[in-house]
């Protein structure tokens, strides 16, 4: 069973675009704050119409998704993001426990079904699996030449040595490497790495660029992320 945890919560960090839609603001801070610690950049809707604007504003990797919500219901919510044909992974999280709600939710789109109360480990193990199919992946390790990530344990290795990064500089390598040869403008590689509350700017992109850049030239590993000037970063 998931422990809450009240106090305040950073949000300031991330790899994953997830949407948390729970309506119970102690779990959706507990959840909220773990997810980051593990390196997830999360915004939450405490309801029905709070997470379809979330969904028409931004792109998400991964939604969790409750049923038993106010204004509009879980399963509205799904339909509503199947009809646009968005690429987003849901996974319900949700107290109704009967055969027929999970058949109703998979039918309707859900990609998981995981019943409360759950074990926290285990919704972070069916979450990561849903970002891997996301992808494409087959499991969770990403490799470009003599650097490798392993997006479970969220370490990245050059020659098996440890590469010692920062969240955000992780984050941002696990990005680029998981869309390779995608161009990323400045606005784009923030949206994907900081939550919607954040107060910072764009422009914190160029710094994390700049000492990945460092640490990668550091290990041997040079000239990875390409600058395309007027379009942004890549890795070919």
């Amino acid at each position: 069973m998931v422990s809450v945890n009240t106090a305040t919560v950073e949000l300031h960090c991330g790899t994953m675009k997830l949407l948390l839609v729970e309506d119970s603001t102690r779990l959706a801070a507990a959840l909220m704050s773990d997810f980051c610690r593990e390196g997830f950049a999360v915004d939450h809707a405490e309801d029905g119409l709070a997470a379809l604007r979330q969904l028409e504003a931004h792109e998400y990797d991964v939604m969790i998704l409750d049923l038993m919500l106010p204004r509009v219901s879980g399963l509205e919510v799904l339909r509503e993001l199947r009809a646009s044909q968005a690429p987003t992974r849901v996974l319900v999280l949700s107290a109704r426990d009967q055969i027929e709600d999970r058949v109703t939710a998979l039918n309707l789109g859900a990609d998981d079904y995981l019943v409360k109360p759950f074990d926290l480990s285990e919704l972070k193990a069916r979450t990561l699996a849903l970002l891997r199919r996301r992808y494409g992946e087959t499991s969770g390790v990403l490799s470009h030449g003599e650097l490798t990530l392993d997006t479970n344990a969220r370490v990245a290795t050059v020659r098996g040595s440890a590469l010692p990064l920062a969240p955000k500089e992780y984050a941002l390598l696990e990005t680029l490497l998981r869309n390779r040869g995608k161009t990323f403008t400045r606005v784009a590689l923030f949206e994907q790495l900081y939550d919607g509350l954040s107060d910072a700017s764009d422009a914190v992109v160029l710094v994390i660029v700049s000492t990945l850049r460092t640490k990668l030239a550091s290990a041997g590993i040079n000239e990875l992320i390409e600058s395309r000037r007027g379009f942004g970063y890549r890795v070919p």
